[in-house]
């Protein structure tokens, strides 16, 4: 599996460039995975519901299956964090994995900025970061795309990956 990630600080535009980019790439015919990594406790399920009783009770994974989908649940109780390839390894075979977040993994990324953030850019330390999407122009040994510009940032993603 090809892998490529969108880093950013926290309201530069990360999800809906990953939004954007699914549609543009999996539109192209590709096959198309996402992680995102979440920096805060979530839950998927819902208190009272019977797969949330499982895993109340105990159950160190509960798979949730319909005919539309299924979704696997794996408490990590005391584990540490998963490493990305060990979530990598979750994944059924695609063209491309997506991933949003995992800033400091070394897979190959796009950095999305707005400069409304104020937020300083990733790619100045980062040579992992191989172009940025920004609202603004910049002036950088790498390409800038505007952020809007899902077709050309599809494209540039597309050829790093050999797809």
């Amino acid at each position: 599996m090809k892998l490529y990630g969108v880093v950013g600080w926290k309201n530069a535009g990360k999800t809906g460039l990953m939004e954007r980019l699914v549609t543009e790439i999996s539109g192209r015919g590709f096959s198309v995975s996402t992680v995102k990594h979440a920096h805060h406790r979530f839950d998927v399920d819902h208190p009272g519901k019977d797969s949330h009783r499982h895993r109340v009770a105990g159950a160190t994974e509960v798979l949730l299956a319909s005919r539309n989908r299924f979704a696997l649940m794996h408490e990590l109780r005391d584990e540490d964090e998963p490493s990305l390839d060990t979530l990598l390894s979750k994944l059924a075979p695609v063209d491309l994995v997506l991933i949003e977040g995992y800033k400091r993994d070394a897979h190959p990324k796009v950095e999305a900025h707005r400069a409304v953030t104020g937020n300083p850019l990733i790619a100045t330390d980062d040579q992992t970061i191989r172009a940025v999407a920004s609202d603004t122009p910049l002036d950088l040994d790498r390409p800038v795309f505007d952020l809007d510009d899902t077709k050309a940032i599809a494209d540039f993603i597309l050829g790093q990956v050999g797809l």
